[in-house]
């Protein structure tokens, strides 16, 4: 009788396990997918991004004068931001309170929108961004990593 150890059933073990927690995150991800950004359709949200998202299509991500738009739009954000976890705004402590979760979501948020403008690019919104919501030089290399391997930029 031998006393070696053979791997094979504890790593096959491993491996469907991690599948099934892979699985939850995808789950929870499609839900997050199917009711992002829902409360834009509503008031007080639907009336002010219908009079101001046109502008916005045509100013630079950060500028001044996008800037400006923004402020404009200062009670259908607050009650965006309120609705929605994978914004920095909608936690007391900014990004810090977000889940990774909440993470990958932002990150697709931030590529759709550069998307909405002409001039939009995901690399230098990560920048603007780091300045914007104060996150770590850890992270942002992660985000740069990630968009690279996606093929966003």
């Amino acid at each position: 009788m031998s006393d070696t150890y053979d791997s094979t059933a504890d790593t096959i073990a491993h491996i469907k396990r991690v599948s099934d927690l892979l699985g939850e995150v995808e789950s929870e991800l499609e839900f997050r997918a199917s009711v992002h950004d829902a409360s834009k359709l509503q008031s007080p949200e639907k009336e002010v991004f219908d009079r101001v998202t046109p502008r916005l299509k045509e100013l630079t991500y950060g500028s001044d004068e996008y800037k400006a738009q923004l402020s404009e739009m200062k009670v259908a954000l607050d009650h965006h931001y309120a609705a929605n976890s994978h914004h920095p705004e909608h936690y007391d402590n900014g990004i810090r309170g977000m889940s990774l979760l909440d993470v990958v979501e932002m990150l697709c948020d931030w590529k759709a929108a550069t998307e909405r403008h002409e001039n939009g690019d995901i690399a230098k919104s990560i920048e603007i961004n780091q300045d914007r919501f104060g996150y770590s030089d850890d992270l942002k290399p992660i985000f740069h990593n990630t968009i690279k391997e996606m093929g966003w930029g």
